[in-house]
């Protein structure tokens, strides 16, 4: 039972296919190339044994969503929060915030699908997924259920792999639709409170902390603009108070949150202006600066030299 530490669709697939030993043309849904995003449905029994030789499996879900129904004793890890499922849980990870997936035995089961945000376009329910409490920021999108709970889910899953499979036209709206269903499903449940501070608190939000900055890079567009640009941006995705996550940061690495963040933004913007044809302003924008002369103050202050002067 492995979860995938991916950073793209692609190597999500590379990994699926080198770790279960399956060509990665027999675990794509067949056409899916040909729908507005992407879904995939996986049944967790398939890979179990990888639970006997590697007992931790993080979440880092960077490019789609994930909905799990999970069966079995697990602890799910967010930042300085610990949640302890005892029996049956409904994951729903997002790729705006990280957490980790520990299973506490052996005897673990369920499935698990995944999608990116552009497959529930062509649904007309006007979901905006960001939005939702399960998959808003700052949350802990857990849910603890009961046997009776997990035997429904699990039969929406089963109709999940049984249509992926199916040669009838509209099965990708089909899919949809059981993608939302489950999204109600879990909209009616109350997460668990079993949350504590754990021994590896600290190190954890570390740990997420840099997670989260990394996954801000690279700049590869003229149109891509970094979403966390703050320590209060990444305090609040982390669900912490600003002066615990410098704190934790100061302990761990002896930079505040902000040095850490500038000198992250003050490397990129050293190979975007060496390795791109992109103007001043364009960089400036893509790096969350929203007026080119506060770029320049921040890079000539950093780097005791001015952007063009750097990049001559």
């Amino acid at each position: 039972m492995k979860d995938f530490a991916s950073t793209t669709l692609d190597k999500f697939y590379q990994e699926a296919a080198a770790f279960t030993g399956k060509d990665i043309s027999t675990i794509l849904p067949p056409g899916i190339n040909k729908e507005i995003g992407h879904f995939n449905v996986f049944d967790i029994a398939e890979t179990i044994a990888a639970v006997k030789r590697k007992a931790t499996m993080p979440y880092n879900r960077r490019e789609y969503y994930k909905i799990s129904l999970i069966r079995g004793k697990n602890r799910t890890e967010y930042a300085d929060k610990v949640i302890d499922i005892e029996k049956n849980a409904l994951l729903f990870a997002t790729p705006k915030v990280p957490y980790h997936w520990v299973p506490q035995d052996l005897n673990q089961s369920g499935s698990f699908c995944i999608f990116t945000d552009e497959f529930l376009i062509r649904n007309k329910s006007g979901l905006v997924l960001d939005e939702l409490p399960i998959f808003r920021s700052g949350g802990y999108p857990v849910f603890q259920i009961t046997d009776e709970e997990a035997d429904e889910i699990a039969v929406i899953f089963q109709k999940m792999q049984k249509e992926i499979s199916s040669d009838y036209a509209y099965k990708y709206d089909l899919l949809r639709n059981y993608v939302i269903e489950l999204i109600h499903h879990g909209q009616k449940l109350q997460p668990v409170t079993t949350l504590y501070s754990g021994n590896n608190a600290s190190s954890r939000v570390a740990s997420l902390f840099i997670e989260l900055l990394e996954r801000q890079f690279p700049i590869e567009s003229r149109h891509q603009k970094l979403s966390l640009r703050t320590a209060r941006d990444y305090a609040e995705r982390l669900a912490i108070h600003v002066n615990h996550l410098n704190k934790v940061l100061k302990e761990h690495t002896g930079h505040t949150t902000t040095e850490i963040i500038n000198n992250r933004v003050l490397q990129e913007s050293k190979i975007l202006l060496r390795q791109t044809d992109w103007n001043i302003s364009e960089i400036a924008y893509s790096l969350g600066f929203e007026e080119v002369a506060h770029f320049s103050n921040f890079f000539k202050k950093q780097a005791t030299v001015a952007p063009l002067a750097f990049r001559s």
